[in-house]
This record gives structure tokens, C-alpha cells and sequence, in this order.
């Protein structure tokens, strides 16, 4: 047996664990992770810079719960000779705050546990990324089973003699794994030294009537664009200062109304949400523009805003796995219920001195992750990656690509002035099967390995040659950049980009 079929079959072994709890309902499929941030900040220079936990987790859109592997039948999956019965059809989470999502998993050969955690995200952040068929997966979740539930005219429309929920699940299934792992982004290197291009696994249902229903979805897909999100901001985190009105922050939204509050730390503080013309404001809807009305009393301080709905998520939206508990297979919207949804953002502001917003995202095409630095204030921001030096000047972005490998947890501290303290951490899954090496690699769960820190577990004192911020001497992504040092190379890009 070459190296390649023996990690095949180690593989498929996985597989064959996994998705025999599958059928009880013990082990499904999950996904990527987005960014989750746990961020704290300070009460301000007047009180000595202690901390308060004012700051939310970032979030946006429905957060759920993976139940397991609902509606099923078989598949088989052949990959260089070896073959392995899965189970393959509908998952269902339950969303927290209320309400039921199905999904179909995007690859095929890599399971999780279930209550795996998810979060909806962008395509951009998932396996979908860079795949020529992501439009045509969206068409078939629009097309099929359990969106199309007439199951006697699907079952025509394909050819086939009859359709169960569980065969028209599987034969959806394997339609959507197809066009996953044949789109995907092409791998960087080959299938292992001497063994030409990854191969590609095969995909079929063992059911005849789920089999002829996956050839004619597959036949009849057209792309369609991606759809919106449920709930979202469009930017997570402003800044100003003290006396102004930092925003505008626009509600993205398929909801009819939006409920809005202020943070309970926003309230002891007392920053108001308002309108363009300073009104309060308390229910918004798509398009809405809020701003951050800030106290003058307050020296420095963070707060943060609320938006929440009722509202079905749009099918075809995506959802990776979210923080320490997520991990596995991304997963595609089938069906959803009214469900709770909710997305956060936060201010941050200073009297002097620079003053940073800052957002993380999954960069699947640069292989880890974006932190980004918008700085409102007076002063530059210091950033250093190895032995390169940028400054992030007042009014101006500066984004640094923190390298994290395919399926690996990170924790990636970020420090700044006034106390200014986050953590954004998640699990990096951006490929399938097929594109990260299809034989020549075995995706293990993420939840079996450690996470990546950048920037290590403790506190850094600020001592070291970087400039000061201007604001009590904290040194702006200290952690950041000796964790860098570490994880190896990095692009850095600092975008001169006014207001």
C-alpha cells in the first residue's frame, strides 16, 4: 500500500467512526470557525485603568447548537480504492434564544461531535471560499429536499420511482458534497512526492432512487449569488472621542424590525444609541445608521450596542463552527424556523492619544487570520511584525495576517491604550478534503488539538523598544507581534486610508 492509501484508509477509518454514531445520533458534521472575541475594557485613566467585563462577545446573526445527523441514508465515499459507507443527509441545531436550523454538510470526509458549536458567517470564511460551485450549492439547498417537499414531483423531476424524506436528504447530500469537494480551491502542492495531484473522492448514494436525484441536481444547478445575512453590522467596533458621536455602525438585516439596547455598561456610563440628529433610538431595520452617544464627563471608556430579531435565516447562508467548541464540517442553510437572531458592536473613546477599533476575520484565501486596526485618535499606533515597523497614523487602517494552519485553533490577544484589551479566537477550516490534499492528508477534528496562541498566556509588561501610544505608556499589539515572532511569516499591509 502507498503512503497515499494508507492515509486514505486512515482517514476513511475516521469517517467510518463517526458516521456510525452518526445514525444514533451521536457524532454529525460541523465547520470553520468564525472569529469569536472576548474582549474586556477599561473604566479609564481617572480610576486607574482597572477593568470591567463591559464588552460582549462579538456576534453576528444566529448562534446554534449542532443536534446531530436528523434525516439520513447511506452514501459511499471512494477515495484511491478504498471505500466506506456514511451516513449522509439533513442536520438540525437549535438556535440559542429559540428556533430550529436543517443544514447539509461541505465535506464529506471530515466529521465532529455532536453539540458542536456554530455561528452564520460569510462564505469567504469557509471551505466555500474560492469555489467555483458555491453558487450552484445555494441552488440546490433553493431546489431541493426539504425546501422542495413535494416529494412525488421531485421524485419525477429526477426520474426517479420514488423519494423518502431520508433518500431525497442523501441524494441532496451527495449532490452538495460533489460540487464541494470538485470546486474547491485548488490545494497548494500535490498528493505527496511521486503521487501526481490530490485524487478526488467519489461520492454516491447507495439508495437508487437518492442516487438519480443527485445526478440531476447536479445537472440542473446554476449559480446564484450568496445570499444576505440574518442580523449583522457592518462594521463590529468604532471609536472617537469623548463628546462626539462615533458611528455610523448600519444594521444588515432580512428582519422586518430589530430591537436595540444599549450595553449595561453603555448605560453606567451614560452612552445613549441614537439617530444621525442624536435621537434615541430603540428599533431599527435594514439600512439603519446608529450612532454612539458619547459622555464628555468620561475620560476614556468602551461600551457597546445590541441588535436582536426574530426572523427565519436566509437559506444558503453558511455556518462554521464557533470558538473552542466548534470545528469539523462547514455547513449550508437547508431549512430554518423563526429563530432568534443578534449581532453586537462596540465604541471605544479617549480624551487624548490614539484610539483603536479593531475586527478580526478568517482569511481563507491568505491562509489565517486579519486583524485590523482602525485608529480614531491623536496619536500613531505602533505595530511590529519581526523586525518590520509601521505606524498606524491617526485616521488611518493598518491590518496584520496572522499565519494559522488548516484546522487550527488560535487565541490571538490585542492590546492598546487606556486598557485596551481583546482576545479573538477560533478554529481555522477553509478547506475540503479534495483541496487540502484529498488522500495526501487526514483532517483530524479540531477539537483534538491545541490552540495556537499568538502572543502567549500572560501579560506583557510593555517593557521593549516600541514607541509609546500617548496613552499611560501601553504599547498597541505587543502580544501581538511577539506571538508572531513565533508562528512565522506575516503580511503586513497598512492601508493610508483617511476618516
Amino acid at each position: 500500500m502507498t503512503c497515499a492509501r494508507a492515509r486514505a484508509a486512515r482517514r476513511l477509518t475516521v469517517v467510518a467512526a463517526a458516521t456510525g454514531l452518526c445514525a444514533t445520533g451521536m457524532v454529525s458534521s460541523a465547520g470553520s470557525a468564525a472569529a469569536a472575541v472576548t474582549a474586556r475594557s477599561a473604566a479609564g485613566a481617572a480610576s486607574g485603568g482597572a477593568f470591567t467585563e463591559g464588552i460582549p462577545e462579538q456576534r453576528s446573526g444566529a448562534v446554534a447548537t449542532l443536534n446531530g445527523l436528523e434525516i439520513h441514508d447511506q452514501a459511499v465515499i471512494t477515495v484511491d480504492g478504498e471505500k466506506q459507507k456514511i451516513g449522509a443527509g439533513l442536520f438540525e441545531m437549535s438556535v440559542d434564544g429559540g428556533g430550529t436550523l436543517q443544514t447539509y454538510g461541505l465535506d464529506a470526509l471530515n466529521p465532529i461531535q455532536k453539540q458542536s458549536r456554530y455561528a452564520e458567517g460569510k462564505w469567504k470564511s469557509s471551505s466555500l471560499s474560492g469555489n467555483r460551485n458555491a453558487g450552484k450549492i445555494r441552488w440546490i439547498v433553493e431546489h431541493s429536499y426539504p425546501r422542495r417537499n413535494d416529494l412525488q414531483a421531485l421524485a419525477k423531476s429526477a426520474g426517479a420511482k420514488r423519494l423518502t424524506p431520508q433518500t431525497a436528504a442523501a441524494g441532496t447530500q451527495v449532490a452538495i458534497w460533489r460540487f464541494a469537494e470538485h470546486g474547491a480551491r485548488k490545494a497548494v502542492g500535490g498528493g505527496g512526492r511521486g503521487e501526481g495531484p490530490p485524487k478526488r473522492p467519489v461520492i454516491t448514494a447507495t439508495d437508487p432512487a437518492a442516487q438519480k436525484l443527485a445526478a440531476y441536481l447536479v445537472k440542473k444547478a446554476r449559480s446564484m449569488a450568496e445570499p444576505g445575512p440574518s442580523l449583522t453590522f457592518d462594521k463590529p467596533e468604532v471609536a472617537g472621542r469623548n463628546g462626539e458621536r462615533p458611528g455610523p455602525v448600519t444594521v444588515r438585516t432580512n428582519a422586518g424590525t430589530v430591537s436595540v439596547a444599549p450595553g449595561p455598561h453603555a448605560v453606567s456610563q451614560g452612552v445613549r444609541i441614537v439617530d444621525r440628529d442624536g435621537k434615541r433610538v430603540r428599533t431599527a431595520r435594514n439600512g439603519t445608521k446608529l450612532y454612539f452617544d458619547l459622555p464628555e464627563r468620561a475620560k476614556s471608556g468602551s461600551a457597546s450596542l445590541t441588535a436582536q430579531a426574530a426572523t427565519k435565516v436566509p437559506v444558503g447562508r453558511v455556518f462554521t463552527g464557533a470558538g473552542e467548541r466548534g470545528g469539523g464540517q462547514a455547513q449550508i442553510l437547508a431549512g430554518s424556523s423563526q429563530s432568534t437572531v443578534s449581532a453586537t458592536a462596540a465604541v471605544n473613546w479617549a480624551e487624548r492619544g490614539p484610539v483603536p477599533a479593531t475586527s478580526a476575520a478568517e482569511n481563507c484565501a491568505g491562509s489565517g487570520v486579519d486583524i485590523t486596526v482602525v485608529n480614531s485618535g491623536d496619536g500613531a499606533f505602533p505595530l511590529r511584525v519581526g523586525k518590520q515597523r509601521e505606524a498606524v497614523a491617526e485616521g488611518e487602517r493598518g491590518t496584520v495576517t496572522v499565519p494559522v494552519a488548516e484546522d487550527q485553533p488560535y487565541r490571538i490577544p490585542v492590546r492598546g491604550p487606556h486598557g485596551y484589551e481583546k482576545t479573538f479566537s477560533g478554529v481555522l477550516d477553509c478547506t475540503t478534503s479534495a483541496a487540502d490534499g484529498g488522500v495526501g492528508q487526514q483532517k483530524a477534528p479540531a477539537t483534538v488539538e491545541r490552540p495556537a496562541t499568538v502572543g502567549g498566556g500572560d501579560a506583557v509588561s510593555g517593557d521593549g523598544d516600541l514607541a509609546d501610544t500617548g496613552g499611560g505608556g501601553t504599547r498597541l499589539f505587543t502580544a501581538l507581534a511577539l506571538g508572531l515572532l513565533a508562528v512565522g511569516v506575516t503580511t503586513l499591509r497598512v492601508l493610508r486610508r483617511r476618516g
